[in-house]
């Protein structure tokens, strides 16, 4: 599950990044969009993503169809559930989560559940940050967190200290299954491959052999895949 109150952070990248992966690893996993505003996951039409409404017209959770998410995540049966998620949504589902007790539910249903973040540079990260901190303190054991580092908005430090030097992250190390850093690389070429990739909904597989893309584009696409992937390889869970 990717939860983070904050927005344009790179939610429905991750949660895109995470599908691909496992679809070319041999382990497809069951794709859930519950984005209210910003239903970029569903976009991505060769990842079958459903879609499913969270949030009643009080912004608050809908039981009804959470009572769906569930239903679908019991007949996923060993695949893995990947669930994107707003920012909108991120305070009434955390809130929702813990009082029905969903993750010892998940537990005894077979399933753990493992919530991604992200945290970004310049003006987003003390928000993401902030974000962070009440995943951490809401969330108890056997829940894991995986923080990816999102450099697109700026480096991600505070007072030049990595996020890995700053006292949020020392303090709950242990509480951290991976660190995933997305490569921070040239905007004018990579950034700019990527954000065009990204607006058509394309994965990598599609952009990698669609004629409409120059050869260069297609090889620092594969560049950026190939990095991402091997991250994700070296990293215990996901």
């Amino acid at each position: 599950m990717i939860l983070q109150g904050k927005g344009g952070v790179g939610k429905s990248f991750i949660s895109s990044i995470l599908a691909q992966y496992k679809k070319e690893r041999g382990w497809p996993a069951l794709c859930i969009d519950t984005d209210p505003v910003n239903k970029t996951f569903s976009g991505y039409k060769s990842l079958e993503v459903r879609g499913i409404e969270l949030l009643d017209a009080n912004e608050e959770i809908d039981s009804r169809n959470f009572d769906v998410l569930v239903e679908l995540i019991a007949g996923a049966g060993e695949r893995d559930v990947i669930i994107d998620n707003g920012a909108s949504s991120f305070v009434p589902l955390g809130r929702y989560l813990l009082n029905n007790q969903v993750p010892d539910m998940l537990e005894s249903m077979g399933h753990e559940l493992i919530i991604h973040t992200v945290i970004t540079g310049s003006q987003a990260l003390l928000d993401t940050l902030n974000g962070f901190n009440s995943l951490v303190r809401s969330f108890a054991p056997p829940t894991r967190l995986v923080v990816w580092l999102n450099p697109y908005w700026g480096a991600v430090e505070h007072e030049g200290r990595s996020f890995e030097q700053l006292q949020i992250y020392t303090t709950n190390r242990s509480r951290v299954a991976a660190l995933i850093p997305i490569p921070d690389l040239k905007r004018e070429t990579f950034g700019r491959d990527i954000a065009d990739m990204l607006q058509a909904h394309l994965t990598f597989e599609e952009a990698l052999i669609s004629p409409a893309l120059i050869i260069m584009v297609r090889q620092r696409l594969k560049i950026i895949r190939d990095r991402l992937f091997s991250t994700l390889d070296a990293a215990m869970v996901l």
